[in-house]
């Protein structure tokens, strides 16, 4: 207790009293009878002075206390920011009640009032309170909310509780958040999909080329890997009859972390029997735009710092090799030698380690060097390199590439899709070649998986696959980054 502020002893100090008084500082539960959001939509014109024979009970957390000689003025806050002036006065409430809420009373304490509701004199719509109790109290202060300052960008991160009650954006945040996610499962429920939650702890990191996180099951004594993408679970279900799936999903990635990245995100992926990329792509795009309008009434998105963006409208595809080709003023094809494209590496002073020196990746560094981040409108960025590419079907026209698309939104790769690889014979040569490049130390390569193998020999229809990350979604939005449109993200402990 002696390392405890002041502010915090006297709050304490506070509870102890309650309680020693037969007071609950932290009631089962309070007669509220409405929120404060409905008793502002029913009375949304009173005139100054004006009194109702309206009586409600509210209960919300003190964001404002003004005390006076007679009278006592609180604002409430309920959850989604909206506000409620309370007004005690010794005459409705008795001299003793007004003096235990002057006394026991603190900003960030939840409160209930019941009374009447009026509008005061200057015309706010308040309570005047003919009983008040204490709901819930704080024993922590919370930040000044009328002087002008802001919780800086690390303590938002770290008390995003303390961010929720005290910032109208973080709690726009949520309600963007939620209002996307419930677009997009409509969207697919319109469509005739079906959502299937797929494991996230699995035998075998699996189903996209990255590094994962490991544990250990004590029952079985074995070590597993959390899911890196629900890919191949997904595939499964196709091979067994789910012609229409999707899933929204949490991944894990042991791999860097910034305005990005995060080690735990969210995912959407879906299949579709028949389909392939060029479907993909349309349904992304409904997706998309159909959630924008949603979430926010409109394609054209306002970004943190002001500048607008437009979601809607036919979006621009292009070739990566053509791209790249043009970036560079010579032309690339998968013809094109590795000595020339380690050569245009160390030109553009990009470095890759030894393992990962293909054909595939060195184009693919380099397209993200020299075009990647100059991609302003959403854009499909098409034909990739099969060397990076394992689960995607080769490309019906062109040798050495296979049938998949990014969709990058302002420099940033929001999602990805494929004309999805369903021979087995030729996805175990696929797997084989990367089991190779994981044996001479890529990290990223992906292993055999012969269950999965097995089920592709079940025969899986022809199919488009697609994913996009939510987090990123939100910040193609917002602009923001994407330790704010996770609302509780990863951070590392304080020292």
């Amino acid at each position: 207790m002696d390392d405890v502020p002041e502010q915090m002893r006297v709050r304490r100090a506070k509870r102890e009293r309650l309680i020693e008084q037969g007071v609950a500082p932290y009631p089962v539960s309070v007669p509220r009878t409405h929120t404060i959001a409905e008793v502002r939509e029913g009375h949304p014109d009173l005139e100054p002075g004006t009194e109702t024979d309206d009586v409600v009970g509210v209960a919300g957390r003190v964001v404002f206390l003004r005390n006076t000689g007679r009278l006592a003025f609180a604002t409430l806050q309920d959850g989604a920011g909206t506000r409620l002036q309370a007004m005690l006065s010794e005459k409705e409430v008795g001299a003793e009640a007004l003096a235990a809420f002057k006394a026991d009373v603190d900003l960030g304490d939840h409160v209930f009032v019941h009374g009447r509701v009026i509008a005061s004199r200057r015309g706010e719509l308040s309570v005047m309170a003919d009983e008040w109790r204490m709901a819930a109290k704080s024993i922590r202060p919370l930040p000044n909310l009328y002087e002008g300052t802001e919780m800086s960008e690390e303590a938002r991160v770290r008390q995003r509780y303390v961010d929720l009650i005290v910032r109208p954006g973080a709690r726009e945040m949520v309600r963007l958040r939620s209002a996307v996610v419930r677009s997009l499962r409509e969207n697919f429920y319109r469509r005739g999909f079906l959502e299937l939650e797929t494991p996230m702890l699995q035998v075998r990191p699996e189903g996209a080329a990255a590094r994962q996180f490991e544990t250990h099951m004590n029952a079985f004594d074995m070590d597993l890997y959390l899911r890196i993408a629900p890919e191949l679970f997904l595939k499964r279900a196709a091979v067994g009859g789910v012609e229409k799936v999707f899933e929204i999903n949490r991944n894990f990635r042991n791999e860097g972390v910034d305005s990005t990245h995060s080690p735990e995100f969210a995912m959407l992926e879906a299949y579709e029997a028949y389909g392939d990329y060029d479907t993909m792509a349309a349904l992304t795009q409904d997706l998309v735009q159909t959630a924008a309008r949603d979430a926010l009434g409109t394609t054209v998105v306002t970004l943190a710092d002001g500048t607008e963006y437009d979601l809607g409208g036919q979006w621009t595809s292009l070739t990566m090799y053509g791209s790249l080709s043009e970036a560079l003023g010579e032309e690339i094809t998968h013809d094109t030698s590795d000595e020339r494209l380690l050569a245009l590496l160390d030109a553009a002073d990009v470095e890759l380690a030894p393992a990962q020196r293909n054909h595939g990746k060195m184009v693919e560094e380099l397209w993200e060097h020299h075009v990647g981040s100059t991609l302003w409108a959403p854009t499909f960025v098409r034909d990739f390199p099969v060397e990076t590419s394992p689960l995607t079907r080769d490309h019906r026209t062109e040798r050495g590439l296979v049938e998949k698309w990014d969709l990058y939104v302002r420099g940033m790769e929001l999602a990805t899709a494929y004309s999805e690889l369903v021979d087995p014979v030729v996805q175990r040569e696929r797997f084989e070649a990367q089991a190779l490049l994981a044996a001479k130390g890529d990290d990223d390569a992906m292993r055999i998986d012969e269950d999965f193998l097995a089920a592709m020999e079940h025969a899986m229809p022809p199919s488009g696959g697609m994913g996009m990350g939510i987090d990123r979604l939100l910040i193609a939005m917002t602009g923001q980054g994407i330790r704010d449109t996770i609302v509780f993200p990863l951070v590392k402990p304080q020292a």
